[in-house]
């Protein structure tokens, strides 16, 4: 049974983790294509039109992405989790077929019109359809986040007779106190991403001496989306879901902060550290005292129940991993927002453009957000852990009963091969149309 848990837990991490790294460019880059349309159509500026058709070449790209590795890891809830799917349908089957039915179509709708539709519509209702794609996209996100968060603090529901769950308040499903503050903290993160793939890109044009005009624009638009979406995540959206954690997980947060035993004086906030789970302690650490319970309650000596205050069976089954994930993406928002305002200041002062090291940088940065995701996602799921639906649903008892060790893995090995060679196309793609730049999109002549 343990064998088959862990295999089945490895495929769905795998495939949700190469799925994610689409969507969250997409759902960011959305708002930036509707702000390049709308500046055009504000300035009748060229540049800001054919950015719109370059960067939608790779929105589309990433979408379709997006979709083909999005389906298998749909299709697990009824191959490897077929018991919590039986248990659960009745409230997380209502979001995910919401997310199907409205906000999928919305978005895949008028993807196809806004890229070949631009002559037909003339350029107003092509920022209209912009629009639409956009709020699809979010809304998309908003579905999907409502699922996990009744999975992380479950309202609204009973439980028959039967074992199934059932919705008894719809209301509360969206009213969710864990539901905003983690949709509003992702979708920062999102335009995070988006907004370092930009301005990465617009530093290579300026950099290789080739689309510089687009260079400079990209960078721009980049750095002043990333400063402000980097300190949303930070403040409030990240402050607000620790807060959360804290109120309705508190073994979770002890685990994310590596607080092995309670401080009855404030606790300390770890800057490093490293988790040793035997002697339960941290090595190595270098800790500032009492910072934790002031940036937690607003008091300097609030004591914070460490994982002695909790019984062992309720602790994370990954203390380990859930502690690094966190400290990297909390390490690596840090330096997201210093590295922007450092650009931003640059900006300012009319010296971005000639300043090599932070070209070089920002280029360089453009892989780290898609990191912090992922480490973000994984502190949410693994904080969770031993819980498919916290306090209610062990993981163990979702698992589906039929399926072998040996089939899982088997299919773990294809989706490795298969996402491999798929990863490799988008990446040949994506170089292709980066290389040839915004200068060799076609634009329509229609006027507005």
């Amino acid at each position: 049974m343990e064998e088959m848990l862990f295999y089945d837990r490895m495929q769905f991490a795998f495939t949700i983790t190469f799925h994610y790294l689409f969507p969250q460019l997409t759902m960011g880059l959305s708002l930036i294509i509707v702000y390049f349309k709308w500046k055009y159509l504000k300035t009748k500026d060229e540049h800001y039109n054919h950015a719109t058709h370059f960067w939608m070449k790779i929105f589309a790209l990433n979408f379709a992405m997006g979709v083909v590795t999005g389906i298998p890891m749909e299709f697990q809830f009824g191959t490897n989790w077929a018991k919590f799917s039986e248990l659960t349908g009745g409230i997380i089957g209502q979001t995910l077929a919401m997310e199907g039915m409205f906000s999928f179509f919305l978005e895949s709708s008028f993807l196809g019109i806004f890229l070949f539709g631009e002559k037909l519509l003339g350029h107003k209702w092509h920022f209209v359809t912009g629009l639409l794609i956009c709020i699809g996209s979010w809304a998309s996100g908003f579905l999907i986040i409502a699922t996990h968060s009744w999975m992380q603090n479950p309202v609204g529901y009973e439980i028959l007779e039967n074992g199934k769950f059932v919705l008894n308040n719809f209301q509360a499903l969206f009213l969710n106190p864990w539901l905003w503050p983690s949709y509003l903290h992702n979708q920062a993160a999102s335009l995070v991403t988006s907004s370092f793939v930009v301005a990465g890109i617009g530093a290579f044009y300026i950099l290789s001496k080739k689309n510089v005009s687009f260079g400079k624009l990209f960078l721009k638009t980049g750095v002043i989306f990333g400063l402000i979406s980097s300190i949303v995540v930070a403040v409030p959206t990240g402050d607000l879901l620790a807060k959360n954690v804290v109120k309705y997980q508190p073994v979770t947060f002890a685990g994310m902060e590596g607080i092995f035993h309670t401080e009855k004086k404030g606790s300390e906030i770890v800057l490093i550290g490293q988790p040793d789970v035997k002697d339960k302690k941290l090595d190595n650490k270098i800790a500032v005292p009492n910072i934790l319970s002031f940036l937690t309650y607003g008091n300097w000596n609030q004591e914070i129940k460490g994982l002695d205050q909790f019984e062992e069976d309720l602790h994370p089954t990954n203390i380990s991993g859930l502690y690094y994930a966190y400290h990297i993406m909390v390490g690596l928002g840090t330096v997201f927002i210093g590295l922007m305002l450092i650009s931003l200041l640059q900006l300012i002062r009319g010296k971005l453009f000639q300043t090599k090291w932070l070209l070089w940088s920002l280029m360089f940065m453009m892989p780290f957000p898609y990191i912090a995701n992922t480490t973000g996602w994984y502190t949410a799921e693994l904080g969770r852990q031993p819980w498919l639906v916290y306090n209610l649903m062990r993981t163990a008892s979702g698992a589906s009963p039929t399926v072998s060790s040996g089939n899982t893995l088997f299919t773990l090995l294809g989706f490795i091969g298969l996402y491999l060679l798929l990863g490799m196309l988008f990446l040949l793609l994506i170089g292709k149309i980066i290389n040839k730049g915004p200068h060799h999109v076609e634009l329509s002549t229609e006027k507005i």
